[in-house]
């Protein structure tokens, strides 16, 4: 068994702040014992579409180095949730979540398949594809703490994609979301619990939280649920996080008393 905890995060405009604040809330959660830690999407900027192609990094850039770093320093499992990954095909960038192991190695990277082109009602337009290229490839990796299974934020609404995670063995899923107020106050917990539910697994869910620009607010909630998709740790209003225990043995008693995993009909 161990404490993981999902990050809630105002991410603004200002990226070095950004990264900041993000080391200041991990050094937090682990001073409360947690050993996973995992941040939210667009960790690093939240501010002017415009202007987010400017703070573009490759995987060995300034920023994920000083999240190996403070993995390292704090001999912890760190998600960086994700940041803009630079070098996708036609000039466009990766939406990109990276996990990094206790002695600051690269365990994982994964890029959101998944990309948000929606109009909402509330009168925010977002078209992710305009300068974001999705990724080919689901990704679960094995820890010493458990088998995870990435995902970014708009996956959430693609069962099909927790199905291959939990094919490949993934007991932990990881949501890192940046979700709309407008869809997030009626969705957000409801997928995260059918995520859990459907594939006896805990999901792991930082987010962001608030305003962050004059049309863009993001519903916050993160959350932990375990397998029977009992929520078991959440956040409150505003920044701070979500902790709560990760039992394996409890995802595997799980699968045991439910064990629809092994009934699918392809």
């Amino acid at each position: 068994m161990f404490l993981a905890a999902a990050i809630q995060m105002t991410t603004l405009d200002d990226p070095s702040a950004n990264v900041a604040k993000a080391l200041f809330l991990v050094d937090q959660a682990v001073l409360r014992g947690a050993v996973f830690v995992a941040l939210p999407e667009n960790v690093v900027y939240m501010g002017p579409e415009r202007d987010k192609g400017r703070f573009a990094e490759p995987l060995d850039g300034p920023t994920l180095t000083r999240f190996a770093q403070k993995a390292r320093e704090q001999h912890i499992h760190l998600l960086a949730g994700s940041i803009l990954e630079s070098g996708a095909p036609g000039g466009r960038f990766y939406n990109t979540s990276v996990l990094f192991g206790p002695g600051g190695e690269r365990l994982a990277v994964y890029r959101k398949i998944h990309l948000f082109d929606v109009d909402i009602p509330d009168g925010a337009r977002y078209r992710e594809s305009e300068t974001i290229a999705p990724g080919t490839e689901a990704v679960v990796v094995e820890t010493p703490l458990a088998k995870i299974g990435l995902s970014v934020c708009y996956d959430l609404r693609f069962p099909e994609l927790y199905r291959q995670l939990s094919a490949r063995g993934a007991q932990v899923l990881c949501v890192p979301a940046a979700f709309t107020l407008h869809t997030g106050k009626d969705h957000w917990e409801v997928l995260l619990r059918a995520r859990a539910i459907e594939n006896t697994s805990y999901v792991v869910a930082p987010a962001q939280f608030g305003r962050h620009s004059e049309k863009r607010v993001t519903y916050g909630n993160a959350l932990i649920a375990d397998p029977w998709g009992t929520v078991i740790a959440r956040a409150g209003d505003g920044e701070g996080m979500a902790i709560g225990p990760i039992d394996r043995s409890g995802s595997e008693r799980v699968r045991r008393e439910i064990p629809s995993l092994l009934h699918r009909r392809l």
